[in-house]
């Protein structure tokens, strides 16, 4: 018999049977989903066994579905689509009435059933070379409180969401392109895989180049022409994509300012 319920720390041991081939290591981002307030984990059992995991992530009026792995064993079942809706009908629709997700190639499908449509999609870059002889712009600033507004109203300019408690923690040890102190970009390393967004290109392609000096890889949306140009210029092209998929109201999203994503659980 299935069943469906909360997914717990006494179940992270059994993640191991369902990591994905060439996913990250899920064993720490589902504990982070168990002590992270704003995260519902939940999981599928057949006859006691974990045949199923998702999570949800909620940014205040938005949400995000993010982890939805099958066993192996257990595809083409309908097991992922009981998940996605699964964690759909557990959001409130009178306050999220925005549900995001970045899709797999064999996810999305499940999830066009369900009434997801493609916003944009993302362009996965690997084996990127260090710029030679870069020297850092001027402008690249560490983090200072003074900025904080002034990063926060970006983000929410850029993202459409409000998001700035999820990686506020990590805003000590970012970078900022400041011209005349006014922020036209910011780099968060330690936040996953390590988000950028600038409002300009020339801020964007600054911070991209300095993440780039110690990361081999990038991921952006199609719709940052500025970022294509310039991995081109490295002789370089996508080796895949991924769509990310919108279910419920369209929000503004400036896609273009995006250089690097956070990951894909969130965007």
């Amino acid at each position: 018999m299935m069943q469906i319920d909360s997914f717990t720390s006494n179940d992270i041991p059994f993640l191991t049977l369902l990591q994905p081939e060439g996913w990250h290591d899920i064993v720490p981002v589902y504990r982070f989903y168990n002590t992270s307030s704003f995260c519902y984990p939940i999981k599928i059992t057949i006859a006691n066994e974990i045949v199923g995991v998702g999570t949800t992530i909620l940014h205040n009026n938005v949400a995000w579905l993010a982890h939805i792995i099958v066993h192996p064993d257990y595809r083409n079942r309908g097991i992922g689509k009981l998940i996605t809706q699964a964690l759909i009908d557990a959001i409130d629709s009178r306050v999220c009435k925005t549900i995001y997700l970045i899709a797999t190639a064999l996810g999305e499908p499940v999830y066009e059933k369900i009434g997801f449509e493609i916003e944009t999609e993302y362009l996965f870059y690997n084996n990127v070379q260090p710029i030679n002889n870069y020297i850092p712009s001027s402008n690249i600033l560490p983090y200072n409180q003074i900025f904080h507004d002034q990063i926060l109203h970006m983000d929410q300019y850029v993202s459409g969401e409000n998001r700035m408690f999820h990686f506020e923690q990590y805003l000590s040890n970012a970078c900022l392109y400041v011209d005349n102190n006014r922020v036209e970009g910011y780099y968060i390393p330690d936040f996953q895989e390590g988000l950028i967004i600038a409002t300009s290109s020339k801020a964007g392609i600054e911070l991209m180049t300095s993440r780039l000096m110690t990361k081999e890889n990038v991921v952006f949306p199609i719709d940052n022409i500025e970022a294509i140009a310039f991995m081109r210029i490295q002789g370089l092209e996508p080796f895949k994509t991924a769509k990310r998929m919108r279910l419920g109201e369209i929000r503004t999203v400036a896609y273009s300012k995006i250089y690097n994503r956070i990951a894909g659980s969130i965007g």
